[in-house]
């Protein structure tokens, strides 16, 4: 995994960058994302009277020479994010188009290998039906990281993802701890916005990738065709559809995917979330570098 998706070259680019956590966090110590609290970091914030009990060690002897009066220094507290990753495992992700899935385990690598670079916490689940399956459990540090990300290059694409039904049952999901970011191309029957607003009433930052292939984004087919529905399980599944496309089906089509894009931003938008949507077939470095960028998730 490391060679094929992480060679030398990106991993020195994707350490040059930080999440950017656009509200205070609570979590664990040791990490490098500001909380609204104060702790025992080597950045100074502020000072305050000393009261029986505090560390003299934090006494400024400088201000006690100019006033006679004890005061502490105080210091920017700094914790361990909980970075997640959700993967759509369906078959829609990968049984014709393995572009899909191939991009959605290089963005999770790629976003996986920033956080345990900024000292933080991972974990990386993958939705499969109505449950999570998660890699490697809670990953600190590199080593954990690669043997983690060993285990995800197996994954399977198969079957349907319930995206409202594994997060929302699913356990140790956090609460304003960091950032979750789910990948999928979103194009589903179950009301996976149900599973946003409970994320976001967890306090936790969201971040969703839509992932498409090209013949989703700009399909080219023409005359008379038959669309099998990919998590169709059943030739004969009302799903599959048998239909004569023309240019006006195209525009139509093209029509109601922007409106469903602009519709899952909107959604985002109002609750503070960030959504990205991107081609399976750009470079997973114009994600994160670019449009990561933008949103102001990394900087």
């Amino acid at each position: 995994m490391k060679r094929k998706i992480l060679n030398d070259e990106f991993i020195s680019r994707l350490e040059t960058l930080t999440f950017h956590m656009s509200a205070p966090m609570r979590g664990f110590f040791g990490g490098n994302h500001r909380t609204d609290s104060y702790g025992s970091t080597v950045e100074f914030a502020d000072f305050r009277e000393y009261v029986l009990g505090d560390d003299i060690r934090h006494i400024d002897w400088n201000l006690y020479s100019r006033f006679e009066e004890h005061y502490i220094k105080l210091f920017v507290d700094e914790r361990q994010m909980l970075t997640q990753v959700f993967i759509d495992c369906s078959a829609s992700m990968g049984k014709l188009d393995f572009s899909k899935a191939e991009f959605a385990l290089k963005a999770a690598a790629a976003i996986g290998y920033l956080s345990v670079h900024n000292m933080d916490r991972l974990s990386l689940r993958l939705i499969k039906g109505d449950y999570l399956e998660e890699i490697g459990g809670t990953i600190v540090g590199k080593n954990a990281y690669y043997r983690a990300i060993a285990e995800l290059e197996k994954t399977e694409f198969k079957g349907y993802a319930d995206i409202e039904k594994s997060i929302m049952n699913g356990l140790n999901i956090g609460s304003n701890d960091g950032l979750t970011v789910i990948i999928s191309d979103f194009l589903t029957e179950n009301n996976w916005k149900k599973a946003i607003d409970y994320l976001i009433y967890l306090k936790r930052e969201v971040l969703l990738i839509q992932v498409l292939s090209e013949d989703e984004l700009n399909p080219q087919y023409s005359g008379r065709i038959r669309l099998v529905d990919s998590e169709a399980k059943d030739p004969l599944d009302d799903r599959n559809l048998k239909m004569k496309i023309n240019k006006s089906d195209f525009k139509a089509y093209k029509q109601a995917l922007h409106d469903y894009q602009s519709e899952i931003k909107q959604f985002c938008h109002a609750r503070g979330a960030h959504f990205i949507s991107i081609s399976s077939k750009d470079p997973v470095e114009r994600l994160i570098f670019d449009r990561l960028a933008k949103v102001g998730t990394v900087k």
